[in-house]
């Protein structure tokens, strides 16, 4: 993933007057990913916003949730200056220790198929307990997105794609929301997608 692709040009485009996703969305989703942990006696402590450009998630919790221990990491040097994150690319790095909740949003379309199963396991090792994960799919790109305010230069996949990968060691719940496998959670029968 070329940083100089994520400059302060595409964040007026993709995060300016019409953000691909406001504020009051993402509250609503963290607020709804936040509570099913609790839901599963299994409660947030620590948080890791991959590829966090404008910080949303990290912002809610350090608003919202502030006892909650927040790292935020992006690959752009335009993202860390104006946003305050760590500069780190997932492709290459993973964290010392792994984070109860691990946020990965619209970043792995943007890696080449070797940089994005890196990236995987990366991921995989950053989580504890639950991943939140979107990445714009070749099935999306053609039908649920606003294809005018959307960046379609991208590596796109199928869900099949990412789900057999993510499979190997987590557990879906729907709506964008995995369960590590041998984590504490508990889970219904009718609460897995599969």
């Amino acid at each position: 993933m070329t940083n100089q692709k994520f400059d302060k040009t595409y964040f007026d485009r993709y995060y300016g007057k019409q953000p691909v996703r406001s504020l009051n969305e993402v509250a609503h989703l963290a607020t709804a990913v936040h509570e099913l942990a609790n839901w599963w006696n299994s409660p947030i402590r620590s948080v890791l916003e991959v590829g966090a450009g404008p910080g949303d998630w990290s912002t809610w919790y350090r608003t919202v949730r502030p006892h909650v221990r927040v790292m935020s990491v992006d690959v752009s040097e335009h993202a860390c200056a104006t946003y305050g994150h760590e500069q780190r690319d997932i492709a290459t790095w993973s964290p010392h220790r792994p984070f109860d909740l691990v946020i990965c949003m619209d970043v792995l379309q943007y890696l080449d198929e070797a940089r994005a199963v890196r990236a995987l396991r990366n991921l995989t090792k950053a989580t504890r307990t639950y991943l939140y994960f979107d990445a714009l799919t070749m099935f999306d790109a053609r039908h649920t997105v606003d294809r005018s305010s959307t960046d379609l230069n991208a590596h796109l996949r199928s869900g099949d794609w990412y789900r057999r990968r993510l499979s190997r060691h987590f557990t879906q719940t729907g709506v964008g929301l995995w369960v590590r496998k041998g984590s504490q959670v508990v889970l219904h029968e009718l609460e897995r997608t599969r």
